[in-house]
């Protein structure tokens, strides 16, 4: 089927694709509309909450919303639909804007020849799924802005992703005069399109599983070391993305297996990540992706999920490694999450442009000149910490803030003593993030997403359960609370979006049906929360958001997850998600949560459904490992033991704690100060706090330290 849609869009259309756009282009984007063009315009988008959508709520474009209106236009009036997606720090998006849809000649072709609806894709992750699809089907590779155009039904017709004006009204010119000319031509390509999307998103049904076991593990393995960097870690290629989930998965694997050249891989990994410019050395947080192989130029925007994942992920690995890098780097981070991401219900916002002032970076780099300025006496320690110099030189005299060896290596290279060294950093990233915020900020991206938000929570459960801030552990609390109760549908189920009110009186509220992603990663969340709290109201919500999520996404045919709920209006088709990506797949990450609860609370069925969904894939996980780690994570805790650890009695909280102290790979704490329900848990609360190590409902004998505890551990 792929080999010959390349062919029609050549054969039908003669338009050339367009290349990648925001995930592969690095120039520098235009200023936003001016006022007097918002004062002009006005379309549909005006009262939308999404601020992508809000950014294009005055282009002279007549856009309209995802929606049925949209296309009962498109039906009455025989016109072709543009469908154009993209995201609020995308940084090509805004420049497709300002070149095409602010240019009223542009626009005036596209109001007259089609209907064009605006997608943010964070919203509308489905939409974004079926028309991504159709692109890479058509011969195209996939990134953001994505215009499809289709049929007044959805059904696709052609598509691609960045186009430069040039191109783009050749476009809309030759794909107008075939729809006019040739409509059961168009009409016959759009239904073979479709047949491709639609076959993309079934599961081909296993006639005999694989074996599930540690051979499985590494086969997996040997397909993928020889990807790894050996220099610089990560993979082998540009542009690099964090990943957290492959290193998360890689460090737990390292450890069960004793494989120091593993080890040394993820260590080198997590160092040159902490260190590079990809990390906000003055402001903390990381941002989406480097753009070379030394994680030193990054694509500025900063995404909430990743920063999520990477808390996870360092604190973990600091539990490993026990690298005072890895603690600062969190400590950093939740900083900036406090401090820039999250809002005043506590909800966490969802990212921050690469742009401001109409360049990409502009916000974060610096010339020699302005640090001098800013600090005086102190540049030059500065300068040869943050290497304003030759390897930290980016572009028009700007420099990206960057490090090339830990404290300790550069105190003894700077002839400085590691306490004044700390201090006087210390004051340094003050004073620069003081004249930084004099600068036009990025733009904030507001919107609070449940699965986002799910995974913060999670990232501070991480942190507090490694390094014992009460107030990370408030942090997570707090969003929780508000998911539960503004982001809760009346029938028990999520919304995934949440728009806080502002200041000028608007409500807050919460809406679209929530996606399969809500669900898992809420799950992860709440299993978390519990398994640092052992409050059990944490773990009765995620078994009833197990329920609804069973009995709305479930395909019992495939035994596999919809990532859309059978309450939403029909797309044409079903996406579903197995391929673990930035974030992990919902299906990986379902067939986790499943594992996890049917452990604590004894659910066969809960086990089964999560053993189906791994026994779908085994069979091709060594052919993509880095889009398998989540299913490989399932994978260790199915194949290794997998020790449960109960802690009862009035001291449980403190033993629990102290385990902080040691990394453990595979592990399950559940536990209660003076009661507790869980099946684990019965006949477990004896007079004094005690620790039961067991695995496979076997437990060994009852101990009072954690030390004795670590030892009984397989």
């Amino acid at each position: 089927m792929s080999s010959f849609f390349p062919v029609m869009v050549t054969l039908v259309f003669g338009l050339a694709m367009a290349k990648e756009g925001c995930s592969a282009r690095d120039d520098q984007a235009p200023e936003k509309a001016t006022t007097d063009r918002m004062q002009i315009h006005t379309n549909r988008l005006a009262q939308e909450s999404s601020p992508y959508l809000l950014q294009h709520a005055h282009n002279p474009v007549d856009w309209y919303p995802w929606g049925e209106e949209a296309f009962a236009k498109a039906r009455a009036e025989n016109k072709l639909v543009l469908v154009s997606i993209g995201y609020s720090s995308c940084h090509w998006c805004h420049v497709m804007e300002h070149e095409c849809f602010e240019e009223e000649a542009i626009a005036r072709e596209m109001n007259e020849r089609f209907v064009c609806i605006k997608v943010d894709r964070e919203e509308r992750p489905d939409v974004d799924q079926v028309y991504m699809t159709a692109v890479q089907l058509m011969g195209g590779r996939g990134g953001w802005p994505l215009n499809c155009f289709t049929l007044p039904d959805g059904r696709p017709v052609f598509g691609g992703t960045y186009y430069p004006p040039q191109q783009w009204t050749g476009i809309l010119k030759d794909l107008h005069g075939k729809w006019l000319a040739e409509p059961e031509r168009v009409i016959g390509y759009a239904e073979k399109l479709t047949e491709g999307v639609v076959s993309h998103s079934l599961i081909q049904t296993v006639a005999e599983p694989e074996a599930i076991d540690k051979a499985l593990l590494d086969t997996f393995l040997a397909k993928w070391e020889p990807q790894f960097d050996r220099v610089h870690g990560g993979p082998d290629k540009a542009p690099k993305f964090p990943m957290p989930n492959n290193y998360e998965f890689l460090l737990r694997y390292a450890f069960l297996t004793s494989d120091q050249d593993l080890r040394e891989h993820v260590e080198r990994t997590l160092d040159k990540m902490a260190l590079g410019g990809i990390h906000d050395q003055v402001g903390g947080g990381f941002s989406r992706y480097s753009t070379d192989v030394l994680w030193k130029v990054p694509h500025f925007e900063k995404m909430l999920y990743d920063n999520a994942q990477l808390v996870s992920l360092y604190s973990r690995a600091y539990q490993a490694f026990k690298k005072p890098l890895y603690k600062e780097t969190v400590e950093r981070t939740l900083a900036f999450i406090s401090r820039e991401m999250t809002g005043a219900d506590g909800e966490f916002h969802s990212a921050l442009d690469a742009d401001s002032d109409g360049e990409e970076g502009k916000y974060y780099v610096w010339t020699k000149e302005e640090m001098m300025a800013v600090l005086g006496a102190e540049y030059d320690l500065a300068a040869a910490y943050f290497n304003v110099n030759k390897y930290g030189l980016w572009e028009n005299g700007n420099h990206i803030l960057l490090r090339r060896e830990s404290d300790p290596e550069f105190a003894a290279a700077f002839g400085i003593a590691q306490e004044e060294l700390h201090q006087r950093i210390d004051a340094i990233r003050t004073k620069l993030l003081q004249a930084r915020e004099e600068r036009t900020r990025p733009g904030l991206d507001t919107k609070a997403l449940t699965s986002w938000n799910a995974l913060m929570v999670k990232g501070y459960c991480d942190a507090y359960d490694v390094f014992g801030q009460e107030k990370w552990l408030q942090a997570a609390t707090r969003n929780m609370e508000h998911l539960l109760s503004r982001c809760r549908r009346s029938n028990g189920g999520l919304w995934h979006n949440y728009h806080a009110g502002g200041a000028s009186g608007e409500e807050s509220k919460a809406s679209i049906n929530g996606y399969l992603e809500d669900y898992c990663f809420t799950i992860e969340a709440l299993i978390a929360l519990y398994q640092v709290t052992f409050d059990e109201r944490w773990i009765t919500e995620a078994g009833a958001l197990a329920e609804h999520a069973i009995r709305h996404f479930l395909d019992e045919a495939s035994g596999t997850f919809y990532f859309n709920s059978d309450q939403d209006p029909p797309l044409i088709t079903r996406p579903r998600e197995m391929m673990d990506n930035v974030i992990p797949a919902s299906n990986s990450s379902m067939a986790r949560v499943l594992f996890t609860l049917g452990t604590l609370l004894d659910d066969d069925r809960y086990l089964a459904i999560s053993a189906g969904l791994l026994e779908r894939v085994a069979e091709g996980m060594a052919d993509y490992p880095s889009g398998h780690s989540n299913w490989a994570q399932l994978l260790l805790e199915r194949t290794y033991p997998l020790p449960e650890i109960a802690i009862t009695g009035t001291d449980a909280l403190r033993l629990r704690r102290a385990f902080s102290a040691h990394y453990l790979p595979n592990q399950l704490f559940l536990g209660g100060t003076r009661t507790g329900t869980l099946p684990l848990l019965k006949d477990k609360f004896l007079p004094s706090s005690t620790i039961f190590v067991c695995v496979e409902k076997s437990c060994r004998l009852p101990v009072p330290t954690v030390e004795e505890a670590i030892a009984q551990l397989p």
